[in-house]
């Protein structure tokens, strides 16, 4: 499996070998030793898994849980295609305001880590796209929080906006300025703080 630092502080794209044969393939999207030599530390605890079913064109985020709790994700794309992106939307971060983009879908396999802080955005690039996840808190409906994945101060890859299928929550987040000035976006210190201690 190799591993790639993405442009924001702390998140990685890995990408497995795949295993072909005449009745199909093998692979393994989760290594430990992997990801441990390119983290540092082994994967979080694992509170809950989940799974998502995606229309072409559906757009799903910018999401991301209040901090404390705050809540990392590892995420895989299962079945179809999809654009990941990690936004950094960790206040006093090196990377604050800066995203990244990377292709999951059957070919490469390669999935996304997200430490705790970061907002995830994703596009579906086709029909019953399915992406699974492994995460570090529990549902909590209260904790889960959404930015506008419209912000121009963004600038987020998306398809036409006249395509594009929201959810009706996700149609009216905020921008990320609106965000930090009602105090809900996570602080970078804090957020390493939590993770510091979930790994120890």
């Amino acid at each position: 499996m190799s591993a790639r630092p993405l442009r924001v502080d702390g998140a990685y794209a890995f990408t497995p070998r795949v295993f072909p044969d005449s009745r199909g393939a093998f692979l393994s999207p989760y290594q430990e030793p992997a990801f441990t030599a390119a983290v540092g530390h082994r994967l979080f605890p694992v509170a809950q898994t989940n799974h998502s079913v995606s229309a072409r064109d559906v757009v799903r985020g910018v999401h991301y849980t209040l901090t404390p709790p705050g809540s990392a994700k590892y995420v895989y794309c299962a079945r179809g295609s999809a654009v990941d992106i990690v936004v950094d939307i960790r206040v006093g971060s090196p990377t604050f305001g800066a995203w990244d983009a990377v292709l999951l879908d059957q070919t490469d396999h390669r999935a996304v880590y997200f430490p705790l802080g970061l907002g995830h955005a994703f596009v579906s690039l086709e029909d019953d796209t399915v992406m699974s996840y492994m995460v570090s808190s529990a549902y909590v409906p209260e904790h889960e929080l959404a930015l506008t994945v419209h912000d121009p101060a963004l600038g987020l890859p998306l398809p036409d906006r006249d395509r594009m299928i929201l959810s009706d929550r996700d149609s009216v987040a905020p921008t990320l300025a609106e965000a930090a000035e009602a105090g809900t976006l996570p602080v970078y210190e804090e957020c390493l703080r939590i993770e510091k201690a979930m790994h120890a």
